[in-house]
């Protein structure tokens, strides 16, 4: 997911830049990367919702739906709910660009000024270590912001609870478990997503250095 989202970002953040001889702003890197976000989201939703079924299943509730697998619960979702229920938390989800948005802003930002610090050109190569520290940032940064957001869209998923919608489950959050009910389980997200996102922009990052040097 965030590979396609990069690559996503990157083709729209060119398409900006294309006949300009300035560098894009932090709004237009915004820009380019919520755009980027809410393609991503609409082309995987689903699988979102499929992934949140299969793990908040419970074998011991009959009376439940169970899952066997990712096709069998997209065919499930599908047969019992309809396209709708494919896209539950989808509006969450729009909401949840931002994160995107915001992870790449600040990649963007933390390379251009540390280029600057450095005296040399913003798109200037980095060492391996720079670009995960940055990366690292940006999506600490990111998740930090934006992690309410998805707890909100996961219970929305969850088959186990009935919601009338977000501000139903805003409320029931906050009246249950106060603020701190909308950062559960973000640490282990931290553990889990820093590494994947690191090594994402590091290869990306060399990948597109070696291919722009074999073009000149």
């Amino acid at each position: 997911m965030a590979s396609t989202g990069k690559r996503s970002y990157n083709a729209i953040k060119a398409y900006t830049q294309e006949g300009r001889s300035t560098e894009l702003t932090a709004v237009e890197h915004l820009m380019s990367a919520a755009e980027a976000g809410i393609l991503t989201l609409c082309l995987t939703n689903p699988v979102w919702v499929t992934k949140t079924r299969l793990v908040l299943q419970y074998n011991a509730d009959p009376d439940r739906k169970q899952y066997r697998g990712m096709f069998d619960a997209l065919v499930k979702i599908y047969q019992h709910e309809g396209i709708p229920g494919l896209y539950r938390g989808f509006l969450p989800g729009l909401v949840g660009t931002s994160h995107a948005a915001l992870q790449f802003m600040t990649y963007e930002a933390l390379k251009r000024d540390y280029n600057k610090y450095r005296k040399m050109p913003s798109d200037a190569m980095l060492s391996p270590w720079e670009y995960v520290a940055m990366a690292a940032v940006s999506k600490i940064f990111a998740v930090a912001t934006t992690y309410p957001y998805q707890v909100v869209r996961a219970r929305l998923q969850d088959q186990h609870n009935t919601y009338t919608g977000i501000a139903d489950v805003i409320s029931r959050t906050w009246s249950n478990e106060g603020a701190v009910g909308f950062y559960k389980g973000m640490v282990p997200n931290l553990i889990r997503v820093i590494p994947a996102c690191c090594i994402t922009f590091l290869v990306y990052e060399n990948i597109s250095r070696m291919l722009l040097g074999q073009c000149k």
